[in-house]
């Protein structure tokens, strides 16, 4: 659903370009939340074989300026495994 060469690693986890991800697994979510120091976090429910992962992938539309190596990139969980 993704593949780069040229993640960016915060707080564990890989944060892939925006250009990298497969845009026909991915659905916007209204789902959102607040991180202190890189601000609010936008979801994608990931979709993969009729089945969806709700609110698996993240990203930062407008990250805080401590964070701004992270904007345009997006990141996953909920049991979706990156392998480097």
């Amino acid at each position: 659903i993704a593949e780069s060469d040229n993640t960016v690693e915060v707080e564990g986890n890989q944060y892939f370009p925006a250009a990298a991800i497969k845009k026909e697994f991915f659905k916007e979510s209204s789902h959102t939340s607040v991180c202190g120091w890189k601000g609010l976090a936008h979801y994608y429910t990931v979709s993969v074989d009729g089945k969806e992962n709700e609110n698996a992938a993240w990203f930062y539309p407008t990250p805080k300026p401590a964070a701004s190596n992270i904007a345009g990139h997006v990141a996953f969980w909920r049991g979706v495994q990156v392998a480097k």
